[in-house]
């Protein structure tokens, strides 16, 4: 599977991928757009021209508790990246790289770090799933969150993540696009200001994290 990114010379846009992932091994690329510079780096961050707010969103988090998005990360860097725990590459990859990079921060840089995965497969990603699923990817202290599929789809279109509803194909398996991109908050104003693709390897998000715990630019 591999995502998309084009970079116009006169324009601060790029195509982020939409990623089709499916119960099975079959995927595909589609392009949604969002306003960004910087967009011919397919692994370091992408710089947002203009920051999006923190979605006002609360939903359950794997403890079966409800969690405010905007309350419970409020001054904090935060990560945040809508996938479902059945995509068969993508979606591990992506957390696993996250994880990896998170391991070699601080104790004190973790304690400020909060990484939010958001289902985009709501029906089948139940708390225990999730849980399971992020410990296996190493990531024993992100939060993972469910709840009402329109809901989580109206959070994601405003930062420009496209998530349509899963559907099953004629061969049984189910495929969920959803954007693959992650999402990095700044503390100082709580907006996102970077946003990471599938390419993004863990040693750039090594790189990275320490800066934007502080919320200065990679």
């Amino acid at each position: 599977m591999r995502t998309k990114i084009l970079a116009a010379a006169l324009a601060a846009t790029a195509a982020l991928a939409l990623t089709a992932c499916g119960s099975g091994d079959k995927a595909k690329d589609s392009d949604s757009v969002a306003d960004v510079k910087g967009g011919d780096r397919k692994e370091s961050a992408i710089v947002l021209d203009k920051p999006k707010p923190k979605p006002d969103l609360i939903l359950k988090d794997t403890d079966g508790k409800k969690f405010d998005l905007l309350e419970q990360t409020k001054g904090r860097p935060t990560l945040v990246y809508f996938g479902y725990t059945f995509c068969p590459d993508v979606c591990s990859l992506v957390m696993s790289n996250v994880a990896i990079a998170e391991q070699e921060l601080s104790p004190e840089e973790r304690e400020k770090l909060q990484v939010i995965f958001v289902t985009t497969d709501p029906e089948r990603d139940t708390p225990k799933r999730m849980r399971s699923w992020l410990d296996g990817q190493g990531g024993q202290d992100f939060i993972g969150l469910t709840g009402d599929f329109d809901t989580i789809q109206a959070a994601a279109r405003p930062l420009g993540i496209l998530v349509d509803p899963p559907k099953k194909e004629k061969d049984g398996t189910i495929t969920v696009n959803h954007g693959a991109q992650v999402l990095g908050f700044s503390p100082k104003d709580d907006k996102a200001h970077w946003i990471y693709t599938t390419e993004t390897t863990s040693e750039t998000y090594t790189k990275d994290l320490p800066k934007i715990i502080k919320g200065v630019n990679p």
